[in-house]
């Protein structure tokens, strides 16, 4: 978009409200400097700054045979809610809110330092609710909890969690006795939809950087981290959308916090999302793997790696401690439904094209760029959803241009332009039907800049 000029509107400025103050009876103003004398010291001073958040400075774990102690030094006592959750087994930490001054590759062992006797894989740690901290500890095996409490005779504040092994039924049994209460969430219906948008407004598209808070995502070799690298991609493509000024633009999450999946689609959905852009990075085992990847939903995947990635999305809601909804809650099986489902995964499939012929002109595509799979998060039956694997932190390559600043900003534009692209071809009635229904080679060629 560096050919065209940024058309955003102005931003809106508070009106001036400071009118000037009625004339008083002079007793009111004596009884208003008399209550001001007399009154507590420091009322009518400014404000206290808000208190900072408890931070979590440092965390180690010790492990031996059929044991294992986690200690979380802190800056202020705090007491933890301690519960087990499984397939798979894990230990869910619920804390009051945190910052967690700590090394993100801290709770990730190298595997040549994990014991074959180890109970605990691995933890991450993160913001998990409004209020809401968490710390999630991957289990190796099944596990009880003997100890979960808060330390303070000593002269840093900490807690302690210690576990110890136990058998898969007891395990199940106490996870099913001890499961909290779900987290609040507005409840995702087909039936409720938000109000049209006014006559004439612009297209409504949703950008979702996945990830975020507990639920990092994949992570490089050297601490590199999905949940950061997709948000600052979302960020630079929603700027250069705004300055074009063609499009409404929002993100699903603008910091690093987490969303479940179904919490995603469903804020899409109440934006009245035209469109919805999912941001992704990957690892694989394979470091000669590498380049972008677009994914449309289908419910059986192209091939085995789109399989294994969406799986691996997927997975997010459970890195979180939580347990996935089952697939299309809340969505009315009839036959208007199938309809309309049968068009958006036409019009995914269109803008999935598109998005690959900007790319092609960009460069760093994967050698099989465009693929599907089951994701949980696109699939909204009303709503055009694709997902962008920004490319694999487990390739050299691709890792040096995800943390590019230079980069970024190169494909966040073609991105851009892809987007703007498919929105114009929507609003040609003609050409809109002709790329619905064309065979992919077709619509390949026609959507490759002009």
């Amino acid at each position: 978009m560096n050919d065209r000029r940024p058309r955003g509107a102005r931003p809106l400025r508070a009106q001036d409200r400071s009118g000037r103050l009625a004339p008083r009876r002079r007793f009111s103003a004596v009884a208003l400097a008399f209550s001001l004398a007399f009154a507590p010291f420091g009322a009518g001073a400014e404000p206290a700054p808000p208190a900072e958040p408890v931070s979590a400075i440092a965390a180690r774990i010790e492990q031996k045979k059929d044991r294992a102690r986690l200690v979380f030094e802190t800056t202020a006592e705090v007491t933890p809610t301690v519960f087990p959750v499984a397939d798979p087994y894990r230990i869910v930490v619920d804390l009051p809110e945190m910052a967690f001054r700590l090394d993100p590759e801290i709770g990730r062992p190298a595997k040549d330092k994990r014991g074959a006797d180890d109970l605990v894989a691995s933890f991450r740690f993160g913001h998990f609710a409004p209020g809401r901290s968490r710390i999630v500890i991957d289990l190796a095996r099944p596990a009880k909890i003997i100890r979960a409490e808060s330390d303070s005779k000593l002269k840093s504040p900490r807690f302690v969690v210690e576990l110890e092994a136990t058998d898969p039924a007891s395990f199940a049994a106490e996870a099913a006795r001890r499961a909290p209460a779900a987290v609040p969430r507005i409840a995702q219906s087909a039936a409720v939809e938000p109000p049209p948008p006014p006559p004439g407004s612009k297209p409504m598209l949703i950008i979702d950087p996945g990830h975020g808070g507990v639920d990092v995502g994949a992570a490089g070799p050297h601490g590199e981290q999905e949940k950061t690298i997709v948000l600052e991609f979302a960020r630079v493509l929603k700027a250069k959308l705004e300055a074009s000024g063609r499009l409404r633009v929002a993100l699903t999450r603008n910091e690093d916090a987490f969303m479940a999946l179904d919490e995603r689609v469903r804020v899409a959905r109440q934006a009245g999302a035209e469109l919805f852009l999912s941001i992704h990075a990957d690892t694989l085992g394979e470091a000669s793997v590498e380049g972008a990847t677009v994914y449309t939903v289908s419910g059986r995947a192209s091939d085995a790696e789109a399989a294994k990635i969406a799986e691996k999305e997927n997975f997010a809601d459970r890195a979180a401690g939580l347990e996935p909804k089952s697939e299309d809650a809340g969505e009315v099986g009839d036959i208007l439904y199938d309809l309309t489902r049968r068009e958006t995964r036409a019009y995914s499939r269109v803008f999935a094209r598109t998005l690959i012929a900007y790319w092609q002109t960009f460069g760093h595509l994967n050698k099989n760029p465009s693929r599907s799979a089951g994701f949980v998060v696109l699939k909204a039956f009303d709503i055009p959803s694709v997902l962008l694997e920004l490319g694999y932190l487990s390739s050299a390559r691709d890792l040096s241009r995800l943390v590019s600043p230079e980069w970024r900003e190169r494909a966040a534009a073609a991105t851009a332009q892809a987007i703007e692209r498919y929105f114009e071809e929507r609003q040609d009635p003609a050409r809109e039907q002709a790329q619905a229904s064309a065979p992919a080679q077709a619509v390949a060629a026609t959507a490759r800049p002009q």
